[in-house]
């Protein structure tokens, strides 16, 4: 009951930060924190897809070493692939098939992983992992706080994406209403006459159109 508690909180306290956040990089790295204290593991990495590279970048961290972190290029199809679609538990790193660096998992003291896909606009952007100093298995109940710690995470992402458009477009309206760049809409009676033409021309042509 104290686990579940626990959790509850957790999503309190994401929930909060990203009703009271604009920066997706503060509601980041108070989710990986809270994961991490909320499951007492190891630590706790989010990542993004780098669409050009086909990479995970790490976008937050927390318990993991500075070393172990920036081991090299992740690649999305050598590390936990599957991952991006739907949940992976690692239980042991060791000799899964699905680790991508091995060596720097044992180094580090890592013994397994959970890896869920971050999910915004409907579209798979990166993968939440966990990650134990000892062999884990991983219950149901973990797996679902995962991923609703992820589904939040991706949320986070979204809205920040939507207010600095949103933002973008006031400031478009800004610059249109401003009266130092805003230009009269009213017509004259020259719009659209050529060059050539001169006004005094088309005065006397409308004044004899007029009579």
């Amino acid at each position: 009951m104290k686990r579940q508690l626990l959790n509850y909180d957790t999503l309190l306290k994401i929930a909060g930060a990203i009703s009271h956040s604009r920066d997706p990089e503060e509601v980041l790295l108070i989710t990986v924190e809270s994961m991490k204290s909320a499951l007492d593991v190891k630590g706790c990495a989010l990542f993004l897809v780098n669409r050009q590279s086909e990479e995970l970048e790490p976008a937050a961290s927390y318990g993991l070493s500075e070393n172990y972190i920036g081991k090299g290029p992740v690649s999305t199809v050598l590390s936990i692939a599957q991952s991006l679609d739907g949940p992976v538990a690692i239980h042991d790193v060791t000799d899964d098939p699905r680790i991508q660096y091995h060596e720097a998992a044992q180094k580090e003291g890592i013994s397994s992983i959970l890896s869920v896909p971050v999910v915004a606009g409907g579209q798979s952007i990166g993968a939440l992992r966990v990650y134990t100093a000892e062999p884990w298995e991983f219950t149901l109940d973990d797996v679902n706080f995962v991923q609703a710690m992820a589904s939040m995470a991706g949320m986070a992402i979204e809205m920040a994406r939507l207010y600095k458009g949103l933002k973008d477009s006031i400031e478009v309206l800004k610059q249109l209403r401003d009266p130092k760049t805003l230009k009269s809409k009213r017509r004259t009676p020259f719009e659209g006459v050529p060059v050539s033409v001169s006004h005094s021309d088309m005065e006397k042509r409308t004044a004899r159109v007029e009579a």
